[in-house]
């Protein structure tokens, strides 16, 4: 049996500049702060930030590294409002793409890194 993924830690610029972008973004696809810089699906997946050292490397498209994180919406109107929200609160989001009945939506955090809102339609797997 695989091992079940229980936590990805991003480490960005600034704590003090990203977190108002992750606070909404996660609240809005349904995870729960736990504490400062922590949250969860409350059913065993974290997500953890923490500041990046001084000195190192920016994120890079195609660079060597995680690419994008991706999720399942349950639905178009779902990703639409996601992005309505995220784009009250003040953050740059780009149009909803679509790709033969997938409507998905590409963000970027403050610092580059990706992630991926996405609805599928019945029978198509989300790495088609």
């Amino acid at each position: 049996m695989p091992l079940k993924i229980d936590h990805v830690t991003i480490l960005v610029k600034s704590l003090e500049a990203s977190m108002p972008y992750y606070e909404k973004l996660l609240d809005l696809i349904g995870f729960t702060k736990r504490r400062d810089y922590v949250w969860t699906d409350n059913e065993g997946f974290f997500f953890q930030f923490n500041q990046a050292k001084e000195g190192t490397h920016e994120y890079e498209r195609y660079g060597a590294g995680m690419n994008h994180i991706g999720f399942a919406a349950p639905s178009e109107d779902f990703v639409k409002e996601v992005q309505t929200q995220m784009k009250q609160a003040g953050f740059a989001v780009p149009e909803i793409q679509s790709f033969d009945g997938v409507r998905a939506l590409f963000m970027k955090d403050p610092d580059g890194i990706r992630f991926e809102i996405t609805y599928y339609p019945p029978g198509v797997e989300a790495v088609d």
